[in-house]
């Protein structure tokens, strides 16, 4: 079952966009973090975190859910926040194939919780571009507005090369750059003029 997001997202919703922290956030659970925004409305945020790779690959996955696999066993799996953190969530592009529980979040970005596109990955029938997460990371209402409003965090809108295809370590240094920020050059130290 596919659930659509809205197509009319709230007034500066960051449905859809990457969110990465400046240097200055000292929360050791975020610091220097990539995330996808999956859902922003009036209730809150839900994101995954894109840059932090587990120990785990997707083959070790696969054996602990007890699947059949003859997957690559280069495929990182991601530590995709801390709620919520024995659960799987995958991002991943469109496919004809119908899931479980699926939540279109973007006409590019699909965010999938049902064991069932683990086992299409695992046969080899899964979708073209996907990343493995475990755990999410949740804001309550307001709480996304009041860090952004303390400059904890900066926004763009979501790049599909770089979430897929871009090497972890490489990922949140690329989503700055698409804004013409190079986060070596900032500082630590956050204030308001």
């Amino acid at each position: 079952m596919t659930t659509e997001a809205s197509s009319l997202y709230l007034p500066g919703s960051l449905q859809g966009h990457f969110l990465f922290s400046m240097p200055h956030l000292d929360d050791p659970g975020f610091a220097q973090s990539l995330i996808y925004i999956c859902e922003h409305n009036e209730s809150g945020a839900m994101g995954i975190v894109i840059n932090r790779p587990t120990e785990m690959n997707l083959n070790e996955l696969f054996q602990l859910l007890e699947l059949n696999h003859n997957a690559p066993a280069n495929i990182t799996v991601y530590a995709g926040g801390p709620v919520q953190s024995d659960r799987g969530f995958i991002l991943h592009s469109p496919t004809i194939a119908k899931w479980d529980s699926s939540y279109k979040i973007t006409a590019d970005v699909t965010l999938t919780t049902s064991v069932d596109i683990l086992r299409a990955v695992s046969e080899n029938h899964g979708p073209d571009a996907f990343l493995v997460a475990l755990g999410y990371a949740g804001w309550g209402p307001g709480q996304l507005e009041q860090e952004l409003s303390a400059n904890a965090w900066l926004s763009c809108p979501a790049n599909l090369d770089i979430m897929f295809r871009t090497p972890a370590e490489e990922r949140l240094q690329a989503a700055a750059a698409t804004m013409g920020i190079n986060l070596n050059l900032l500082t630590s130290q956050s204030g308001h003029a």
